[in-house]
């Protein structure tokens, strides 16, 4: 007979999911657990993962270091409490038999997990796990990887994925890739690189030659990547293809081309064309190569952003005096302003979600990355520093990546990430300096 000793998981993850709901913007009733969860009172979820078996002598370092990149993935949500090995009271748990849940509950685990790496006829490798409610004492979920050896961190972040999803209704993030900008060299004579990485920071290519480029933006079926280049001698908007490499220019146009986003059926871009000092907002059909003009404005219209359905675009203006933030219909109209708080505001980018907008702002000297709803309401900050810009979405709405510089001379550019309440601001470690950076879909 169960006690009262040991909560189960399902009611910590209802608190998880809570936080999430009342994390993404302030309710109007100021509530207890509002000001808990805003208070960072939140206690990540105990979890065991036991070594995952090797079935056979040469498979025993491929599954340490599996199980080692889910233990990495799960403690740098945020939302997990992973407890060391060393203080399991079993030492292991076998995959084939029912776990000695006392044990697990003894070292405070909510939820175990056990698993066994084999090689199939094939070749290939199988990753198999399951998933314990140690208070319950059942089984939540048994899945199955099964992919080339060469893959192997993939079959790690899957396996990450589904053990965050299945324990916290969040969708999966961990198995996607972010491109961002590599820089080397001195402060007056960087050398800016196109790069791309597994989310975590491995596996680092370069995937372009050196030269002066920002603001890459993956396609929504994650084969290619926009970005803004120098090559030409002024801003012009590029396309490159990750298979094969293959870059090109988006139409010659008059004056400056940047700050291109694609839309989110990948079938168009939005994008800025400056000339004559004046910016505007232009969409452009990838299949017909057909322009059209979005904003007339004797301003600076610039950094547009799709709604997840389409229908919407967020831009940053400072066609009432400041720069703020604006949202229109995607076929160009009539332009609301949406930020209204101190300050001035950029670079927005609408949440994968759909309910929020990401923005950079600057206040009392000093940047920040903040979130607000898309009509404005419930603005929140969720960092500050010299130079914090260019917030991009994890594929599940759930974190923030942007780049941070810190001051003077010697000052270094380096990625962040922080979950949308505010909570668990890291460094995203990087060979050099980086910034710029752009969050992939997740990979299928």
């Amino acid at each position: 007979m169960m006690t009262s000793t040991y909560a189960p998981v399902w009611l910590r993850l209802l608190l998880v999911a809570l936080l999430a709901t009342v994390g993404a913007g302030r309710a109007a009733a100021q509530s207890p657990l509002e000001i808990t969860v805003a208070g960072g009172q939140f206690k990540p979820i105990p979890i065991a993962i036991a070594s995952f078996e090797a079935t056979g002598p040469d498979l025993g370092p491929l599954s340490a270091r599996l199980t080692d990149v889910v233990e990495r993935d799960l403690e740098s949500s945020g939302l997990f409490d992973v407890i060391p090995r060393s203080a399991f009271v079993s030492g292991s748990a076998p995959f084939a038999s029912v776990p000695q849940f006392a044990d697990w509950r003894t070292i405070n685990a909510d939820a175990l997990v056990t698993g066994r790496v084999q090689r199939g006829p094939d070749g290939r490798v199988q990753v198999q796990f399951r998933i314990y409610d140690t208070a319950a004492e059942q089984e939540l979920e048994g899945l199955q990887f099964l992919a080339p050896e060469a893959d192997w961190r993939r079959i790690a972040h899957k396996t990450a994925d589904a053990i965050y999803t299945e324990l916290t209704g969040e969708g999966p993030y961990f198995d996607s890739r972010v491109a961002f900008i590599d820089e080397t060299g001195s402060k007056g004579n960087r050398v800016k690189r196109l790069a791309l990485m597994d989310q975590d920071g491995a596996n680092v290519r370069y995937l372009g030659p050196e030269g002066l480029v920002l603001t890459p933006r993956f396609s929504p079926d994650d084969r290619s990547v926009l970005y803004t280049s120098w090559d030409t001698g002024s801003p012009q908007v590029f396309t490159l293809d990750l298979e094969t490499g293959q870059r090109e220019r988006l139409g010659n146009f008059p004056g400056m081309s940047f700050a291109p986003r694609f839309s989110p059926d990948g079938s168009r871009i939005v994008f800025s064309i400056t000339e004559g000092g004046n910016s505007d907002l232009y969409e452009m059909s990838l299949a017909t190569r057909s322009v059209r003009r979005l904003t007339n404005n004797p301003a600076i219209d610039t950094s547009g952003s799709y709604s997840p359905d389409g229908s919407r675009i967020v831009f940053e203006s400072d066609r009432g005096g400041t720069q703020q933030l604006y949202v229109m219909p995607a076929g160009g109209g009539e332009a609301r302003r949406i930020s209204f708080g101190s300050g001035t505001y950029g670079t927005p980018v609408w949440s994968p979600r759909g309910d929020l907008v990401a923005f950079t702002k600057i206040l009392g000297g000093r940047f920040h990355i903040g979130v607000m709803r898309a009509d404005g309401s419930d603005e929140r900050l969720l960092s500050s520093s010299f130079l914090d810009e260019g917030p991009t979405w994890a594929p599940n709405g759930r974190v923030l990546m942007f780049f941070r510089q810190s001051p003077g001379q010697a000052g270094r550019s380096q990625l962040m990430s922080v979950d949308v309440t505010g909570r668990n601001l890291q460094v995203v470690e990087t060979p050099n300096l980086a910034s710029d950076p752009a969050w992939s879909p997740v990979r299928n």
